[in-house]
């Protein structure tokens, strides 16, 4: 990406990003118009590209960006008090259900880049997805009380179940062509969390007492 990007006036630059993830969201990446992006954008196709040098670098750069957002505004004073792994992970979540709430095109843009196959971008993405599990992990997990867990639980592991759950649901809904329903899925995850809290917690904070 060319850094000049970041010379341009916040509302510029987030009118470019706004554009791109609106139509990134709405159609497979092959299929997405950078001519459209350039139009909602308000700025010509050969500027976006001065830029970015190509499509693909505006994609894997929107991705980028999403995974930023979300981590600053999951992270705060609040963050740092909480020492259990489950209410941490409840925490998180509620945090990225409103910024979802608040950016309606983030769900759906996330959704089609997590799901990627056979795109020029798919295999990217998937190495960032591999790199973002641990990253994520040390950064919102390292001062846990792992005490909690039975000897023979592994924080990580749990954590890494949990997400395999949450993608498991979303694609079931993704494939049916149902809409996802962000208070229905934290729903589900608040049942997964209690039940692995009784499966992988000692007897005596399963039912989350300190």
């Amino acid at each position: 990406m060319n850094e000049k990007f970041y010379t341009l006036s916040d509302e510029k630059r987030q009118k470019i990003i706004n554009a791109a993830m609106e139509v990134f969201s709405q159609n497979e990446y092959k299929r997405a118009s950078t001519d459209l992006i350039a139009a909602k954008a308000g700025v010509s196709k050969g500027l976006l590209f001065y830029y970015f040098h190509n499509k693909k670098e505006l994609y894997l750069f929107l991705y980028d960006y999403v995974i930023e957002v979300m981590k600053e505004q999951v992270v705060d004073e609040k963050f740092y008090e909480i020492t259990d792994f489950f209410e941490l992970l409840s925490y998180c979540a509620g945090k990225k259900v409103k910024v979802l709430s608040r950016n309606p095109y983030i769900t759906d843009f996330a959704m089609r880049a997590f799901y990627s196959e056979k795109e020029a971008v798919s295999d990217d993405l998937k190495q960032i997805n591999v790199s973002q599990t641990e990253e994520l992990y040390e950064m919102y997990f390292s001062s846990i009380d792992a005490d909690k867990f039975r000897e023979d639980a592994n924080p990580y592991t749990v954590m890494k179940m949990l997400i395999w759950m949450a993608d498991g649901y979303l694609h079931d809904l993704q494939m049916s062509g149902k809409p996802i329903d962000v208070d229905v899925l934290m729903e589900e995850f608040d049942r997964w969390m209690t039940m692995f809290r009784k499966l992988v917690y000692k007897e005596e904070y399963q039912n989350g007492r300190d």
